[in-house]
């Protein structure tokens, strides 16, 4: 038997990109047969609601509330709910899992990360780190950053890439690098729940550690991601229009190129 989850959802709480409140999404995806979603609203740096100039614990208090809205009403329907975050860099999005409230409460250097100190973190307290959507190509995004030294996985499928080649990509880079391959909704309002992706685990999750020990062990593949058939087909015409930087485990711009490293002609 096999329990699916979401890995990738904001809420109208904490993104200002969403349009539904945690609660919102609980009776859809229990009806779709989920085990469960992550919460991953918007972190310091990326599209958050929350005023920036708060106090830090103001600011952690407000930044939860989706997830604990979530969480309250899918323990009231039979829904398990976890926590996490997606943050932004210079266009990259990273989801980072594993540490919770309390943790963030005590840590407000998290507002202030690189991606090595992000990856750091995670390592040293017991989390993980999964580079979103890497090759997705929009008009604010001025540069692919693929931080090949400091993930733990990468979202391969991601719902709401607007072409299938960008999924494409990411899942041959994820092989490449030798990392969990994840899918995710990237869900911002629940009445598109039912194009939703997710990940199979093959038991039910007692905690968001589960999760982390999968993406950290490399238990997650191609095989244990829930997307539509055909979704991260390669044709071999798959291209990045943007310039593309890779960057070492200590974050550093490579000369390393896309082509030489995915094997191209």
């Amino acid at each position: 038997m096999s329990y699916l989850y979401e890995t990738h959802l904001h809420t109208i709480q904490a993104s200002s990109c969403a349009l539904s409140s945690g609660r919102d999404y609980i009776r859809r995806y229990k009806a779709l047969g989920y085990a469960g979603i992550m919460v991953t609203d918007h972190f310091y740096r990326g599209n958050s609601s929350i005023d920036p100039n708060l106090p830090w614990k103001e600011w952690v208090g407000r930044f939860c509330r989706g997830y604990e809205d979530a969480r309250d009403e899918g323990a009231r329907q039979g829904l398990d709910v976890f926590f996490g975050w997606e943050e932004t860099f210079d266009g990259d999005d990273y989801l980072v899992y594993g540490l919770d409230k309390a943790w963030l409460l005590d840590h407000p250097e998290a507002a202030l990360w690189t991606r090595l100190g992000q990856f750091k973190a995670a390592e040293r307290y017991g989390g993980c780190v999964v580079q979103a959507h890497p090759f997705r190509q929009h008009y604010y995004i001025k540069k692919i950053n693929l931080s090949a030294g400091c993930v733990h996985g990468v979202e391969a499928g991601n719902a709401e890439n607007m072409y299938r080649s960008y999924d494409a990509l990411a899942l041959r880079y994820a092989e490449k690098l030798g990392v969990s391959v994840t899918a995710g909704s990237d869900i911002h309002y629940a009445g598109d729940a039912d194009g939703a992706f997710g990940v199979y685990m093959d038991k039910k999750m007692a905690g968001i550690q589960d999760y982390v020990a999968a993406v950290r062990s490399r238990a997650l593949s191609f095989e244990t991601a829930r997307m539509p058939e055909g979704r991260c087909d390669w044709t071999g015409e798959e291209t990045a229009a943007l310039p593309v930087v890779f960057r070492d485990q200590h974050d550093r711009p490579t000369k390393q190129r896309l082509r030489d490293f995915l094997g191209l002609e």
